[in-house]
């Protein structure tokens, strides 16, 4: 039976892959690990429009319980994409944000290699500056909204260079009143200076209560150090794992020689 890639499969469709990534103590304790997730990158990515990275060890926290370790990588995989997938289908209009990011705006932004990032500033219900300067006030909101870009650039699903962006997207998501021109400006220039060379777009979701989201998008990376790395280190994998076949072929040969002349039962 011939087989049909997702790309014949699906037509004109974008396919997009989210590739988790192994533990650092899952590379070290088996050689075919790194190899095996080498050939699945590779695979994947010449049949997929964009390859979601996402390190698993980056959010290992060493404090905690296996399973809670888990849960809550888990977590911080799905977290990024909530407010990034709901922008654009919203249907409560006093949700729907003045510069709405759909499914456009994604489609022209993911490509190639791609890690995505969530940061989140907490804001106070009762804000101090409600009754003082509408410059402290800006002020404020602004420093909220870098520290929660920060943050999402900080909490990257996989460690790279900003700089090797060529696409690049963000979307804030805050109560109304807490976001303005200014804000989103700033945001923008930020990440200008992270990602000189990256077409960048944006937009807001007035939705939450508390607090300044940030989900931040880094595509069509031209250079991947930790992909890289599993190249190189699997081409020397390859020659290890076939030198132990060609040893352990060599003994098991062995052993059936020398018992070449006792009867069998068989």
């Amino acid at each position: 039976m011939e087989q049909v890639s997702w790309k014949e499969r699906y037509g004109d469709r974008p396919v997009y892959a989210l590739i988790i990534l192994p533990f650092e103590h899952e590379e070290n304790n088996e050689e075919r690990t790194i190899y095996n997730t080498a050939t699945c990158l590779k695979s994947v990515s010449q049949v997929a429009d964009a390859v979601i990275l996402v390190d698993n060890q980056r959010y290992v926290r060493k404090d905690a319980s296996i399973r809670n370790n888990i849960a809550r990588i888990n977590a911080m995989i799905a977290e990024p994409f909530y407010n990034l997938l709901c922008a654009g289908e919203e249907k409560k209009r006093k949700h729907i944000g003045a510069k709405t990011l759909d499914a456009g705006d994604i489609l022209q932004t993911i490509v190639g290699w791609t890690v995505i990032g969530f940061g989140s500033s907490k804001l106070s219900l009762i804000s101090p500056f409600r009754q003082s300067s509408g410059f402290r006030e800006k002020s404020t909101e602004t420093h909220k909204g870098i520290h929660a870009m920060d943050e999402a650039i900080g909490e990257l699903s996989l460690t790279c260079n900003p700089r090797d962006a060529n696409r690049a997207l963000y979307l804030l998501s805050a109560p109304a009143k807490e976001m303005n021109m200014d804000l989103v400006k700033e945001l923008g220039d930020y990440l200008r200076d992270l990602a000189p060379k990256a077409i960048i777009r944006n937009g807001d979701y007035p939705r939450q209560k508390g607090a300044l989201d940030v989900t931040v998008i880094l595509s069509e990376l031209d250079s991947v150090a930790k992909v890289k790395d599993y190249y190189c280190v699997s081409t020397d994998v390859i020659e290890v794992i076939k030198r132990k076949r060609e040893e352990c072929d060599s003994k098991l040969k062995d052993i059936d020689e020398a018992a070449r002349d006792i009867p069998s039962l068989l």
